[in-house]
């Protein structure tokens, strides 16, 4: 397997790990951390001598609560880092962005993937994204950052969430982006509670099945805070747990902040999935 984006091809015969790059004030977890563009640099080169493949780079917080910013001070934010690290590093660039406006601007600074927590539906995104040759993660999310996480409510939540992303898939494809430069991530922490975690989780390997690699991004997310009663910055080792099952249950792209230990991780969970695999 091998996920093509734009002029660079990604091969996922094994997982591989993204590296979370904020550069927003205000972030759940790094939140100002990287606002200036040298410091994002440092951090990118970082990242990539850790074992990342993937760095994404995002210019709105997206936590639960949050409000975006202005279309101006998001372009701010990214294009500068993203063209930074085009212009020095070999590593595959991803943002973390839902508007046209930002798409078409950081694929001209040099990014490849766009990955967007709301499935590519605002109006303008899905023809930027395909416009530009750019390799696709459609995510799940119910509702919009500032309310998708008071109290939200399925039926069925595996089912739901397979089937929304098994549309947007279907609407890529129909806008022109190859199945080979489209993934899926089942939202992890985007209007969900515990139990939805929990039940998404545990039938990760029916993700596998909608035509593109599966992310899961779990890394300090409230998921690991439920399950092990840590706050945001003691989640390391339940967040490098979690990226290890996930790996052996068929996830290609694990999105984290740790990159040196979730390399590692994954690692560990793609051979338990090979093992398993052979008998």
């Amino acid at each position: 397997m091998a996920l093509r984006c734009r002029s660079r091809t990604l091969p996922l015969a094994g997982p591989v790990v993204m590296g979370v790059l904020n550069v927003t004030p205000d972030s759940f977890s790094d939140g100002g951390h990287y606002s200036d563009p040298a410091i994002a640099l440092a951090a990118a080169r970082r990242m990539v001598a850790e074992g990342t493949a993937i760095i994404d780079v995002g210019g709105e917080s997206t936590r639960p609560g949050s409000v975006p910013p202005t279309l101006d001070e998001e372009l701010r934010r990214v294009v500068p880092v993203v063209r930074a690290i085009a212009s020095e590093l070999d590593v595959t660039i991803s943002v973390d962005t839902s508007r046209p406006e930002v798409i078409g601007a950081v694929l001209a600074a040099g990014a490849h993937l766009i990955n967007d927590v709301r499935g590519l539906l605002l109006p303008g995104a899905l023809a930027a994204a395909a416009a530009g040759g750019a390799a696709v993660c459609v995510m799940h999310m119910r509702g919009e950052p500032a309310t998708m996480q008071l109290a939200p409510a399925y039926g069925d939540v595996v089912a739901e969430v397979c089937d929304w992303l098994a549309a947007r898939v279907a609407a890529c494809r129909a806008a022109g982006i190859g199945a080979d430069s489209i993934v899926v991530d089942p939202g992890f922490g985007f209007g969900k509670n515990a139990a939805h975690h929990l039940a998404l989780f545990g039938a990760l390997e029916r993700f596998t099945t909608l035509g593109g690699p599966l992310m899961v991004g779990v890394s300090r997310k409230s998921m690991v805070g439920q399950l092990t009663g840590r706050a945001v910055n003691e989640r390391l080792a339940g967040s490098v747990a979690l990226a290890a099952l996930a790996a052996e249950r068929g996830a290609m792209i694990l999105r984290a902040h740790d990159v040196a230990a979730t390399v590692d991780a994954v690692r560990v969970g793609a051979a338990l999935r090979r093992r398993g695999e052979t008998g």
